[in-house]
């Protein structure tokens, strides 16, 4: 009987107050997807770092024959001086951080240059004495770059020490910005949410004043009395949150599968197995905007 009440109670919520609670469930829905959105950027951040982190390296590029570079000044580099690169990276002070060296010869790297370059109009003007012989460094741990930059930076017959992460930074500065924008987004979404779920619970008690007194004077608990305006908030929301996990498993399948992942082949992407695993999360949140926003409105309003 008291089950029946309540579902009744919520029912007549709902219609009395139709075009709030439709306005409460488009403001979660949009607030929860900038939130959804922002942690799976975030997410494919992490993917991209995971992936491309562990294969990035570290080149020393030694000298070639000619290079204004100070520390080639007397030429190429010689093999004397490849020695003593090849010394000072099997240091103990050095090795560990050092997962693999690879020498690549002014040899090899024609060899990969003729393949990624013959077709071009310039390439009949260069030779094998163009190349930079070079170390190849993969590292124990990506972020210590600066160790091996410190010990070959300016050492005679290196020319130049690049860290491959240059080239995926400014990628990830994209990302985190657009991390960043998505969030905050987000957050002003959520303080709409908040407040309009608090203007329709308010709204909801304020039309059934009369109905709450008689409960109150013939002994309901304020449980029961405001467990009906709880539910309509939490409803509301919950749709909310059900359409924003739709909406991105919808933009992750046909945008992120569908479009960017058969060109994009080679980097790890989000899928729609992430959105799922997200679901719980939102919904979760969609349940919290409709608590706070309980407890702020039905103190004060569900009184008599």
């Amino acid at each position: 009987m008291r089950l029946q009440f309540i579902l009744s109670e919520i029912g007549i919520g709902l219609r009395r107050n139709l075009s709030m609670t439709i306005s409460v469930i488009l403001v979660t829905f949009v607030s929860l997807t900038f939130v959804g959105a922002a942690i799976l950027t975030q997410g494919q951040i992490q993917k991209f770092k995971g992936e491309w982190y562990d294969k990035v390296e570290i080149t020393a590029f030694l000298c070639p024959r000619d290079s204004s570079v100070p520390t080639c000044a007397d030429g190429e580099a010689t093999e004397e001086q490849i020695q003593e690169i090849k010394a000072v990276l099997e240091s103990p002070e050095v090795a560990p951080e050092i997962r693999e060296v690879m020498f690549e010869s002014k040899e090899d790297a024609w060899v990969t240059f003729e393949k990624n370059f013959k077709d071009r109009w310039w390439f009949s003007e260069m030779s094998v004495d163009d190349m930079n012989a070079s170390f190849r460094i993969k590292l124990t741990d990506p972020q210590q770059y600066e160790v091996i930059n410190e010990v070959l930076t300016g050492r005679t017959g290196v020319e130049q020490v690049r860290d491959q992460r240059e080239v995926y930074e400014p990628l990830f500065n994209v990302l985190n910005k657009a991390t960043l924008i998505a969030s905050g987004l987000a957050g002003v979404m959520l303080l709409a949410a908040v407040l309009l779920i608090t203007t329709t619970i308010r709204l909801s008690a304020l039309s059934r004043r009369r109905e709450t007194g008689i409960m109150r004077l013939v002994g309901a608990s304020n449980l029961f009395i405001q467990l009906p305006f709880m539910l309509e908030g939490a409803i509301a929301a919950t749709i909310g949150a059900v359409l924003a996990v739709l909406g991105l498993w919808v933009a992750v399948k046909y945008l992120i599968e569908g479009w960017l992942e058969s060109s994009m082949d080679w980097i790890p992407l989000i899928s729609t197995s992430d959105v799922l695993l997200l679901a719980p999360l939102l919904i979760a949140v969609a349940f919290l905007l409709a608590a706070i926003s309980s407890i702020v409105t039905l103190s004060r309003y569900t009184k008599v």
